[in-house]
């Protein structure tokens, strides 16, 4: 992103409403007298899907459970170009309060929502291409672990190093945004410390499965795609921790219909976020965690 950019995240607030039509928030702001979605720009060193859950909550009091990447919008504001990241986000609670900036939110179906700018109604386009209820599965290689060759236990106990430390935290954000409420992991140190502060912040355990390791992979790999679309089928929102020997192949079985690169990325740390409507996953975002 050129320096000149500012960067912001927003998201298409949704609610379930009459029928099988969702209800979405729009906002007002009354310095432009517009009709919106909510949005933001991010502070220092904050992501863009923190960012838009942040700000739904600041502009419409919301808690929201963050949902798949939408569209980007660029457009200028002055002599600055504004880019926009959009996702979706499912509203749990709240209640709006006016404020200076935003003095008024309204819930409308989504097909008869009316918005101010022509960009905003690009991103209502990409939300209804999909259903809104879908179900989230986090997909987690475990973060950075000490080298191989200078850990002389066995490889199922060599612990995240330092840097793997520090990719806890965004991770552990990452599932707070999502809204996680169920956490598994395969049996290996690494990959359970790399998600146990999410299973601390919910109160829950961490359910070991084998099928997640590399070890258990090869020759189970139906088996394996199969325990993760159950995993789907009990609904909420589950973090799964894995391994880099797993997960580019496990998410293209599970996603052949979708346009992924040829070589699946599954760096340390990183996150996929796999939506699922039914035993199909109909979106995945790779979310990489420094």
């Amino acid at each position: 992103m050129a320096s000149w950019d500012v960067a912001a995240a927003g998201a298409v607030v949704w609610r379930p409403g009459r029928g099988d039509e969702v209800e979405i928030a729009l906002v007002h702001r009354p310095r432009y007298d517009d009709w919106s979605l909510p949005k933001g720009k991010l502070d220092p060193g904050e992501s863009t899907r923190v960012a838009a859950w942040r700000e739904v909550r600041e502009e419409t009091g919301a808690r929201v459970a963050l949902g798949r990447a939408l569209v980007q919008t660029r457009y200028r504001v002055g002599a600055d170009r504004k880019v926009v990241d959009y996702f979706a986000a499912r509203y749990l609670s709240g209640s709006f309060e006016p404020s200076d900036e935003v003095d008024e939110v309204r819930w409308v179906p989504v097909s008869s929502a009316e918005l101010s700018y022509d960009r905003d109604r690009a991103v209502l386009a990409a939300f209804t291409a999909l259903p809104a209820s879908l179900t989230t599965v986090l997909l987690v290689r475990h973060a950075k672990a000490g080298n191989r060759a200078e850990w002389s236990g066995t490889d199922e106990l060599r612990p995240l190093s330092q840097n793997g430390q520090k990719q806890v935290p965004p991770i552990r954000e990452l599932a707070r945004v999502y809204g996680a409420d169920r956490v598994y992991s395969a049996p290996l140190v690494r990959c359970v410390h790399t998600v146990q502060p999410v299973a601390d912040d919910l109160g829950v355990k961490v359910g070991e499965e084998e099928l997640f390791a590399e070890k258990s992979y090869e020759g189970m790999e139906e088996a394996t795609s199969r325990r993760l679309v159950e995993i789907a089928r009990d609904g909420g929102v589950a973090v799964v921790g894995s391994q880099g020997g797993v997960i580019p192949d496990l998410v293209s079985r599970l996603a052949p219909e979708l346009s992924l690169p040829r070589r699946v990325s599954a760096k340390k740390g990183s996150v996929w976020a796999l939506f699922f409507d039914g035993d199909r996953v109909v979106a995945a975002d790779y979310i990489e965690v420094p």
